[in-house]
């Protein structure tokens, strides 16, 4: 669902789920749906959890949670996922789930529920993460399961990370986004160490597999308005999914990047084609048995499905190569 706030997302929940010992803290969230019914209880896994749930059917018309989050609340980087040449990679989650509604996702595959999560004790998290960089500079992802600027006016938590992050000298963190929003620059005060990093798709791709999402042209906009403001960007040909025709399709879409935005200036790059944990996948075919992208005859290597090792290099050397042609001193990191 897309809203009319420059590619934000923001769905008419009817239902909103609280934990009991937080309603307090919840209002300023629930504030934004004055309309929905207010269920109190126990604990969140007590409704994400519940057996036999439909993802789709959720996605659809998906409830809200809201919940504080207990035990550990950052996590080293899996393997699949790029570091960027930090040592210390980390990633958390201080929302599960995502407004947007990708067809490839691996939250599909990885919760029960597709009801979004939020939780409402970040400044726990914050708490553990100062105990981290008591021991050395660490690199976080902070919108791995989610879309946090897609968020933005439930939960404000883009604007405090980015206050955080400035005045800690050692964190640099990345907000992985496809929200097109425009308005939050006013407001974000750039800082070197805070990475907004747009996952940029094919029209082609787009149309059909990432419902709800900003178009291209409006994320490439999303992009040029950033940078316009000073904010570091890194541009995500990741995940690049297989088609038909995909060569002459990712190479219209780098057309299109280029035309639009100074490409010289964008910080670095990231490609990477479509790679899943097994587990996930399983869980995705069970339930798309239709779809084109997860019954794909994949490869099993060290448990993460991933394109056929050649059409894996063909892909990623291909994209790698474009960007190289338009910018022959671009950083570019792949998986």
């Amino acid at each position: 669902m897309e809203s009319c706030k420059e590619g934000s997302a923001e769905a008419p929940f009817k239902h909103i789920y609280i934990e009991e010992d937080i309603e307090s803290s919840a209002l300023k969230i629930t504030e934004h749906f004055p309309d929905a019914e207010i269920i109190r209880i126990k604990h969140y896994k007590d409704v994400f959890n519940r057996p036999r749930q439909s993802f789709t059917g959720q996605k659809a018309s998906p409830n809200l949670i809201i919940a504080r989050k207990h035990g550990r609340l950052i996590y080293e980087g899996a393997p699949v996922c790029q570091d960027f040449g930090n040592k210390h990679f980390y990633y958390t989650s201080c929302v599960m789930n995502c407004l947007y509604d990708c067809e490839y996702c691996y939250l599909r595959g990885m919760y029960p529920s597709a009801n979004p999560t939020v939780f409402i004790n970040l400044d726990d998290i914050f708490s553990e993460l100062e105990g981290l960089l008591q021991e050395h500079p660490v690199y976080l992802c902070v919108s791995y399961d989610t879309d946090l600027m897609a968020f933005e006016d439930l939960t404000g938590y883009v604007k405090r990370w980015c206050e955080f992050t400035a005045s800690r000298k050692d964190l640099t963190i990345e907000i992985r986004t496809k929200c097109a929003r425009t308005d939050l620059w006013d407001i974000l005060s750039p800082c070197e160490r805070v990475i907004f990093a747009y996952t940029v798709s094919p029209q082609e791709i787009i149309s059909k597999y990432e419902k709800g999402t900003p178009s291209l042209k409006m994320r490439l906009n999303a992009v040029k308005s950033a940078m316009e403001h000073d904010h570091p960007v890194r541009l995500c040909f990741d995940p690049m999914i297989y088609i038909k025709g995909w060569k002459e399709v990712y190479a219209g879409m780098f057309k299109e990047v280029t035309q639009n935005i100074d490409a010289d200036h964008i910080k670095d790059f990231s490609v990477g084609s479509f790679r899943i944990s097994s587990g996930y996948l399983k869980n995705m075919r069970r339930m798309m048995p239709d779809s084109e992208i997860v019954n794909f005859p994949f490869e099993l290597i060290n448990g993460y499905y991933q394109y056929p090792k050649a059409l894996e290099e063909e892909m990623e050397d291909y994209m790698s190569e474009l960007i190289r042609m338009a910018v022959p001193k671009a950083e570019i990191f792949r998986p």
